[in-house]
């Protein structure tokens, strides 16, 4: 039997992030994931900067700095692969509250999930210390302050969870949940495998195919696009390459046909610091349903959970859930 290759090194860890609202609440958008990377950016970068020019593509340091290595991501001087990139995915991704309410009253709690990819775990103390420097300085509507109130590393195949952040105290705990592909793929075979399958996308996912968004989620287009993410973290965020049959993998994927789909095109905007202006982002949002030969693909469906997949993946888009079907019914 044909199976996808598992890239055993590759580090994920997950915290959950517990936000209280500041005095004067919180006005945020309905689609909240810019708005939390906009602000965590820049306040990274201000603590980070070793030169205080903030100027990344010029510095020296920045194959050394942590805010370079998160969120300027680059190919490295002596990078063989892809060379020809302007950048490289970068290694976390915020996950938003899906919740839609915009404003939050004083000592509202709001949570969000935040996911890291190989040698970015390193830097999960500057995470911590920028999230608590950017409640001061305020997120949203009037730049609102907010309280970093606690933090948990979470395990999300084995349920546990640590507590490494209290607002108490400001202290930041070690505590190690991380865990790997190849504990993924173990995980994988757990579960029972049906004829078909039904994805959901629950975040706007915009997957591109031959340069272009795709408008319909082909399982075909959805595996090429979780391959090139994850051989790309892997190279670029913890120096292996992911061996595997690219095109062989996609043939195969091309087999599986996709019985029906309700989709819609969602889009909204974000403001660039960098460009200066509003950006329109979007994806698709609703569920497929496949059916044939992709029992061998779903350990990489469940790595794809976690890492998201497509574009703007750091705002949390790309989010979406396995669900098989066996007998007319779901199983999650």
């Amino acid at each position: 039997m044909n199976t996808v290759p598992c890239p055993e090194k590759l580090l994920l860890a997950c915290y959950r992030i517990r936000l209280l609202a500041g005095p004067e609440g919180l006005s945020l958008p309905p689609y909240k994931g810019s708005t939390l990377r906009g602000g965590f950016a820049g306040t990274f970068q201000r603590l980070a900067c070793g030169t205080g020019t903030r100027q990344c593509k010029s510095c020296s340091l920045r194959h050394q700095c942590p805010y370079a290595l998160v969120f300027e991501t680059g190919p490295p001087p002596d990078s063989e692969a892809l060379r020809n990139y302007e950048s490289v995915p970068r290694p976390f991704v915020l996950e938003p509250p899906l919740e839609t309410k915009t404003e939050y009253a004083p000592g509202e709690l709001l949570i969000f999930h935040l996911l890291l990819f190989g040698h970015a775990l390193n830097f999960f103390p500057y995470f911590i210390v920028t999230l608590d420097e950017l409640g001061r300085r305020g997120i949203g509507r009037g730049c609102r302050p907010f309280l970093l109130a606690a933090v948990e590393a979470v395990n999300p195949l084995t349920g546990e969870e640590v507590p490494v952040y209290q607002s108490g105290d400001r202290v930041i705990r070690v505590s190690d949940l991380s865990f790997t592909a190849g504990d993924v793929w173990k995980f994988s075979k757990m579960a029972s495998q049906s004829a078909r399958l039904r994805l959901d996308f629950i975040t706007p996912t915009r997957l591109t195919f031959e340069g272009k968004p795709a408008a319909v989620p082909e399982f075909h287009v959805l595996v090429r696009n979780l391959l090139r993410r994850l051989s790309s973290l892997c190279y670029f965020h913890q120096a292996f390459t992911y061996e595997a049959d690219f095109r062989a993998l996609i043939a195969r994927a091309q087999v599986v046909r996709m019985l029906r789909y309700s989709t819609r095109w969602v889009t909204w905007e974000r403001y660039s610091t960098r460009q200066g202006r509003k950006v329109p982002c979007g994806g698709v949002v609703g569920w497929a349903l496949y059916e044939g030969p992709w029992a061998e693909f779903y350990p990489l469906l469940l790595l794809g959970e976690f890492l998201h997949v497509g574009k703007g993946t750091v705002f949390g888009q790309g989010k979406y859930k396995v669900v098989e079907i066996s007998d007319g019914r779901a199983k999650t």
